[in-house]
């Protein structure tokens, strides 16, 4: 009876002490993080998704909401988005503000819950190229395949999934032959492809069970902001025209780096986001090597150099354009034509900076800071001298003969040695006027 007494005082001690910590459980608040999802899917909005939901596994939130409103975008990042999605740990909501079309609807598809506002839609993911014609089979056959799969791991109808795709499809009143399938919001509803019509993430929580809840806008952080800045295309030509311009001038002056700086500036956001592969970059390298080839160890302007300023030229505009190791099947015709535009104007802005620049900046102050204006003239006492001691004024004889260079005699040594254009028949005396470098310069002694 004591014993049992004494562990009832205990049972209840305990639980006054776990009293206060009960009540931090119930006061903890459910944390929901908002995305935006409201552009093409391509690179750029890949990467936004990745860090994310990095930040959301970071900060503990118990749900994550995709609002979106996109036309689609490019199929491999689509379900580069899908996988990150599905294999996301805490539950993960759309909701379709107006549009998820093509990849849009394959990245709602993997989301758990689907719930969309008046007048919204969501399907017709067709795989297009950049003229807007339907793609290859292959690739149809491909969305086709991962549309079910998706469809299929979280309980929706995959044949549903698949029509949104194929328009050979036709099958219990919901699509007829020769259209591929869009739901509105009601339809959708209807089908099981949407939970509810919501006009708000108020009413999305609350039929989740959840009225107490601290919403947090995904927002990039300054250094992604600065990258973002980076991949903006005027700004990427002013770095085209420094990397060109700051080339030639590295020429002038070796050392200052200005074109290193810049093509790090240029290609590192590209490459964070996606864009610029590492073929991309070394065929830029090999582009300069060319041009510097031809410029210091080819005569002449040839292969090496066309091969080099192509190169280059076509590396700069690569990195802008989601091309699938130069496929461009599905790069928009719009993208492309900025980007080399871009390159363009930024290479021919360098060739005027080149021009009408290049004097000027020589003489600034600003070049002056950082090149090496000092010159070293003789007249300063600056000699360059292989000799082990003065050899100007010495006499000696042609040891061979002189055209205009050979070989000298002098005190029993043998030197090369060079005449100022003139030949100096073997065995004629000579005197050494100069024994600046490795060679020493003569004439014949009258």
């Amino acid at each position: 009876m004591n014993l049992l007494k004494l562990m009832n005082k205990k049972s209840v001690f305990i639980l006054l002490m776990a009293l206060p910590f009960l009540g931090l459980a119930q006061q903890k608040q459910t944390k929901v993080l908002r995305v935006l999802l409201a552009a093409e899917i391509d690179p750029r909005t890949n990467r936004l998704m990745e860090l994310a939901l990095n930040q959301a596994t970071e900060d503990s939130v118990d749900y994550v909401v995709i609002e979106m409103d996109t036309y689609g975008g490019a199929l491999t990042d689509a379900d580069e988005i899908r996988t990150m999605v599905l294999d996301f740990e805490k539950p993960v909501y759309v909701y379709i503000n107006k549009d998820a079309a093509s990849a849009g609807a394959l990245i709602s598809i993997a989301c758990d819950s689907i719930y969309m506002a008046k007048a919204a839609s969501i399907g017709a993911a067709t795989v297009v190229t950049s003229d807007g014609a339907a793609a290859p089979d292959k690739y149809q056959s491909y969305m086709r395949s991962i549309m079910r799969s998706t469809a299929e791991a979280n309980g929706r109808d995959p044949r549903i999934a698949e029509a949104m795709v194929d328009e050979t499809l036709e099958f219990d009143s919901i699509t007829q032959a020769g259209k591929v399938l869009t739901f509105s919001t009601s339809e959708a509803i209807k089908n099981g492809y949407c939970e509810a019509q919501v006009s708000s993430i108020d009413e999305i929580m609350e039929r989740s069970g959840v009225t107490d809840y601290e919403l947090i806008d995904f927002k990039l952080n300054a250094t992604d902001k600065i990258i973002a800045l980076f991949l903006n295309p005027f700004i990427s030509g002013i770095l085209i025209l420094i990397i060109i311009g700051g080339i030639y001038f590295e020429l002038q002056t070796p050392g200052v780096g200005f074109p290193i700086i810049a093509a790090t500036l240029y290609f590192v956001p590209y490459y964070l986001n996606g864009l610029a592969e590492n073929w991309e970059i070394i065929m830029f390298f090999i582009g300069v090597l060319l041009i510097a080839a031809e410029i210091f160890v080819i005569p002449g302007f040839g292969v090496a150099g066309v091969a080099g300023i192509v190169f280059t030229l076509g590396a700069l505009i690569l990195v802008m354009v989601n091309n699938d190791n130069l496929d461009f099947s599905f790069v928009e015709l719009d993208s492309l034509l900025i980007a080399s535009v871009t390159a363009i104007i930024g290479i021919m802005g360098s060739i005027v900076l080149m021009f009408f620049g290049g004097a000027r900046l020589s003489q600034s102050k600003v070049f002056n800071r950082v090149a090496l204006g000092t010159s070293m003239d003789r007249s300063a006492g600056y000699t360059s001298s292989f000799m082990k001691e003065p050899m100007v004024g010495k006499t000696g004889e042609a040891h061979t003969i002189l055209r205009p260079s050979g070989k000298v005699l002098i005190d029993g040594d043998v030197f090369d040695a060079f005449t100022r254009g003139n030949y100096i028949d073997k065995g004629a005396r000579i005197v050494v006027i100069s024994d600046e470098g490795t060679s020493l310069k003569v004439k014949e002694v009258e």
